[in-house]
C-alpha cells in the first residue's frame, strides 16, 4: 500500500529515483546531500497542561494503526519496539497535600502555556469561580473532587520527562474550579491532605537502548513527504520503514523509523543524520536524568 500521491511517484520515477539502482554507499551520499528544512526538537515546555509535547505516555498503549508505511510487518515490528520505550506504574498514596498539585490533564481553550496553577487561576475563567471564604473553598473543591472531604481521592498523573510536577486528572469541566481551589489553599496556607491514585510514566533506559540499537529514528519536517528527492530515496529498493506522527503541534515533525539491520535503510538513516535530521533517540536520552523523582 502506498501513501504517496500518484503524481509524486511518477515524478520520482522520471528522475530515476526509487528504481532500485542505488547501492548503500550511493544512498548515503545522496541522503547527506539533501537540503530539507530540519529543525531541532524543542525542549520540554514548563506548562501546567499534561497534553503539552512530548506526549510520550501515548506510547504505552500505541494503537495498531498509529504508524504508517507500506508494509504491515514493518509497522508492527516498529510498534513493538516503541511500546517498550515508556513504562507505566500505578500507586495508591495515603495522603498528599493539595498544594503539591501543579498541573491539569486538560486543554486550555486559549491554548496558553502557564508555568503554574496560580498563574492560571488569575484568568477570567478561574476568577469566575469566586472563592471568597473557606466555605466557598470547601464547596468548590467538593464540586471538583467527588466525595470530598470524607471520601475524595485525587486522580493524579506524573511523567518523568516533566520533572516532579503532579497533574490532576479530574473532570474536564472542573479544571477551573480545581485550579482556583489550589490557588486559594496556597494563598491561605491551608493544608488539605487527601488520598490519591497516582499514574506515573517514565522512560525505560533498556527500552531506549533497544530502540537505538534497532532503528534510526529521525524527526522529518512536513516538507520532506512532498520532496521528490527524499521520497525517491525512501522508495529505493522497497526498503522497510515506518512513520509516526506523535507530536500534537501544527506543522510538527513526523518520526521516521529506519531499521539498521537493512543495509539500504541503514545507509539512508546515516545519510539523513549527516544532512541534519534530528536524532529522536538522542533527544529522548536527554530526558532520562529527570525520570526518577516521585512523591511519597
Amino acid at each position: 500500500m502506498s501513501f504517496l500521491p500518484p503524481s509524486l511517484v511518477a515524478l520520482a520515477q522520471r528522475l530515476g529515483l526509487g528504481s532500485g539502482r542505488h547501492t548503500p554507499r550511493q544512498l548515503l551520499h545522496k541522503a547527506r546531500a539533501l537540503r530539507l528544512p530540519f529543525q531541532p526538537l524543542p525542549p520540554v515546555q514548563e506548562s501546567i497542561w499534561w497534553q503539552t509535547d512530548p506526549p510520550l505516555h501515548r506510547l504505552v498503549e500505541l494503537p495498531r494503526d498509529a504508524l504508517s508505511g507500506p508494509v504491515q510487518e514493518d509497522k508492527a515490528a516498529a510498534r513493538t519496539v516503541l511500546m517498550r520505550l515508556v513504562e507505566r506504574e500505578q500507586r495508591s498514596l495515603d495522603g498528599i497535600d493539595l498544594r503539591q498539585v501543579d498541573g491539569l490533564v486538560g486543554k486550555d481553550p486559549q491554548a496558553a502555556q502557564y508555568d503554574g496553577l496560580e498563574a492560571y487561576s488569575a484568568t477570567p475563567e478561574c476568577r469566575a469561580v469566586r472563592i471568597i471564604g473557606y466555605k466557598d473553598f470547601v464547596r468548590t473543591l467538593g464540586q471538583a473532587v467527588a466525595g470530598f472531604p470524607e471520601a475524595g481521592r485525587l486522580q493524579l498523573r506524573q511523567a518523568g520527562w516533566r520533572g516532579e510536577r503532579l497533574f490532576w486528572a479530574g473532570e474536564p469541566q472542573q479544571l477551573a474550579a480545581f485550579a482556583a481551589a489550589v490557588a486559594y489553599a496556597r494563598r491561605r496556607g491551608l493544608e488539605v491532605v487527601q488520598p490519591a491514585e497516582l499514574t506515573r510514566y517514565r522512560l525505560s533506559e533498556s527500552g531506549l537502548a533497544g530502540l537505538r540499537r534497532r532503528y534510526h529514528v529521525l524527526a522529518m519536517p512536513a516538507q520532506a513527504w512532498s520532496d521528490p528527492a527524499f521520497m525517491g530515496l525512501l522508495l529505493d529498493q522497497g526498503m522497510p520503514y515506518a512513520r509516526l506522527a506523535l507530536l500534537r503541534r501544527s506543522g510538527a515533525p513526523e518520526f521516521l523509523l529506519l531499521p539498521r539491520r537493512h543495509p539500504a535503510a541503514n545507509a539512508l538513516g546515516e545519510g539523513l543524520c549527516q544532512a541534519g535530521a534530528p536524532d529522536v533517540t538522542g533527544f529522548l536520552a536527554g530526558l532520562l536524568p529527570a525520570a526518577d523523582s516521585a512523591p511519597g
